[in-house]
């Protein structure tokens, strides 16, 4: 069964870092596509980030980039997204999806057919 379990948020001030991590299982992590959404209150679910299988080209939000970098551990199954320089608005639920569907990065949240759990990430002093 396929399964995403999203690790590593939590409060963290103005200009601080975090690394979370989105541990797969249940299928073969390089051949799939895995994107990073995040949620705030009141607000639509946006992609952060994504890896389009076993493409090694990642995409970016323009609200996160240079700050934010993807990566994948296909040994050990998981995701990452580190975040540096984080800001009150990167305060959010932080999500990792995966589609059916081979390659391509779509942005659109219904594109994706399965979604971990998410945790909280929260940039305030």
């Amino acid at each position: 069964q396929l399964q995403l379990v999203e690790s590593g948020g939590g409060l963290v001030p103005p200009g601080g870092s975090l690394r979370l991590s989105c541990a797969a299982s249940g299928f073969t992590l390089d051949t799939y596509t895995i994107g990073w959404f995040r949620q705030a209150p009141g607000r639509e679910r946006e992609r952060v980030s994504c890896i389009p299988g076993s493409v090694t080209f990642w995409t970016y939000a323009d609200s996160v980039r240079g700050r934010f970098t993807m990566s994948r551990d296909n040994a050990k199954k998981t995701v990452y997204l580190q975040m540096n320089s984080l800001k009150p608005e990167d305060t959010a639920v932080y999500y990792c999806a995966t589609k059916r569907t081979y390659g391509g990065c779509p942005v659109s949240v219904s594109d994706y057919d399965y979604w971990g759990q998410g945790t909280q990430v929260t940039v305030s002093s």
